[in-house]
Order: C-alpha cells, then sequence, then structure tokens
C-alpha cells in the first residue's frame, strides 16, 4: 500500500511514554541534545527531547527556525551501527514517519506532499521540516511541526495544521510521531533503502513538477523532478534534456513560493 493511503493510530507503550522529556523553554532541542551526548549523558536510542517553546531553533544550513507554543518541537537519538544504511538516508524515514503522522489529522489528503530532502508541505507551503545532525555514533533528528501557528520564513510560504483543521494537543502528537519514527526505524535498518525510497516516492510531489534548485555555492538551477537516485540523490532535468544529480542544495518548487 502507498503511503498516500496509509493512516496510523497512537499506539504508544509505555517504555516510549517515558522516553518523552519535555521542557517549558529552550534554545535549540538539537543543540541540547548533541551537548548532552558531547557531555556523555546516558541518551538511549529513541530517547526524546520536546521543548514547549524553542526560542533559537535551527533548520538546514544554519538557518534560524523559532516555534512558538502548541507546535511540535522535538529531538531524538538514532544510534548507529555498522550495518545501518548511510546516516543521511534517515531523513527520507523521518519524512515518512511526519507525513504518516500527519495525514490523519487532515480532512484532505491530497495537497499533503514531501518534498527532497526534508520537507513535509501542503499545497506548497511548509507544514514541518527536519534536521539531521551527527555525533560521532549518535544521529540527533530534529523535528518541526507547525500544529497552531506557522512561523514566517523568508521567501517560504508556511502553513500549519490549524489552518486547515482543529490543531491536535501536542503531548498527543508527540506520542504518536515517536510511536511512527519507531516503526520507520525499524523498516529503515530492516529493509535498506530500495523500499524506504519507493514508499518517499509515493508520497512526494510527480515526477515532472517545476523545480528551482539552489546547490551550495552555484547559481539556481531550473528544470523538472525526475525522481531519486538509488543513494537518494536529486535527479533534476534540465531544460536541455540532461539530468542533474544533486546531493545538496535547497528546493523550490518553481511557479511558487514552497
Amino acid at each position: 500500500m502507498s503511503a498516500a493511503r496509509r493512516r496510523t493510530h497512537c499506539s504508544v507503550s509505555p517504555d516510549l511514554l517515558s522516553s518523552i522529556r519535555t521542557v517549558a523553554e529552550t534554545g535549540s532541542t538539537n543543540a541540547d541534545v548533541l551537548a548532552a551526548l558531547a557531555a556523555g549523558e546516558p541518551m538511549p536510542e529513541g530517547s526524546w527531547l520536546v521543548a514547549d517553546r524553542q526560542s533559537a531553533g535551527r533548520g538546514r544550513q544554519g538557518r534560524r527556525w523559532s516555534d512558538g507554543a502548541g507546535n511540535f518541537m522535538g529531538s531524538t537519538v538514532i544510534r548507529l551501527g555498522p550495518g545501518d544504511p548511510p546516516a543521511a538516508s534517515f531523513a527520507f524515514a523521518a519524512g515518512l514517519a511526519v507525513y504518516e503522522t500527519v495525514a490523519p489529522l487532515l480532512p484532505d489528503l491530497a495537497p499533503l506532499q514531501l518534498k527532497w530532502p526534508n520537507d513535509v508541505i501542503h499545497a506548497g507551503a511548509k507544514l514541518a521540516g527536519i534536521l539531521l545532525e551527527r555525533a560521532q555514533d549518535a544521529l540527533v533528528v530534529g523535528i518541526g511541526v507547525n500544529l497552531a501557528s506557522a512561523p514566517e520564513l523568508p521567501g517560504r510560504a508556511t502553513l500549519a495544521i490549524a489552518d486547515l483543521a482543529p490543531a491536535p494537543d501536542r503531548d498527543f502528537f508527540a506520542h504518536a510521531l515517536a510511536a511512527a519514527l519507531e516503526r520507520e526505524r525499524e523498516r529503515w535498518r530492516s529493509f535498506g533503502l530500495d523500499p524506504l525510497l519507493r514508499r518517499w516516492q509515493a508520497a512526494a510531489h510527480a515526477r515532472g513538477t517545476p523545480l528551482r534548485v539552489v546547490p551550495p555555492g552555484e547559481q539556481p538551477l531550473d528544470g523538472t523532478y525526475d525522481g531519486l537516485e538509488g543513494d537518494g540523490a536529486l535527479r533534476l532535468r534540465l531544460a536541455d534534456g540532461s539530468t542533474r544529480v544533486m546531493h545538496a542544495g535547497d528546493v523550490f518548487f518553481a511557479d511558487r513560493k514552497g
């Protein structure tokens, strides 16, 4: 069954519930988890730090991402082993976990999509973002989801679940997301990249979607989405018919901000 047709529910074990720690306010949950790992604090896989408010959150490439009360802001730990897929590929697993958690809350699933490399969008507006940061044998996965309100981002349209339907309780959402990420983590480890990328692409925008990609240190490139490489890199079909394989960069819909 495709990712676009599945639904999830919040079935959470007592162990999972106890793994979620909340704080009233912090600068960045990712920074806090990274600092705890560097200090040698015990943070087993699946541990979560969730903040009511975040004043100095970070997005990709150092962008500021500050969220307010009622939204989800949290970070979790993945312990990397020698047999695991490449750490960066976990962004696809995390994206699917967010997608599956958000989908049952919306009245219309059709506009909900994944956008490379790590955004969840609705009708072209950013609804959630994911940030992966490596700390030796650990991967810190930061996730921000606009539940109650959408922060303003320069050059990007944003949206909150509350703009479309009643905003879910933050703690309920946290438990549902933790359960979904746990499932995706086991699939990522057990089955590898091929099924993961097929499911991700089933929930992404269609091939042929006009995109503008800004690679690091380069000028913007316009083209159309042509799927993913086997390692998860983006294939951008250019106007001359050639294909550029993108391993990093900012991606925008060419016909609208997003």
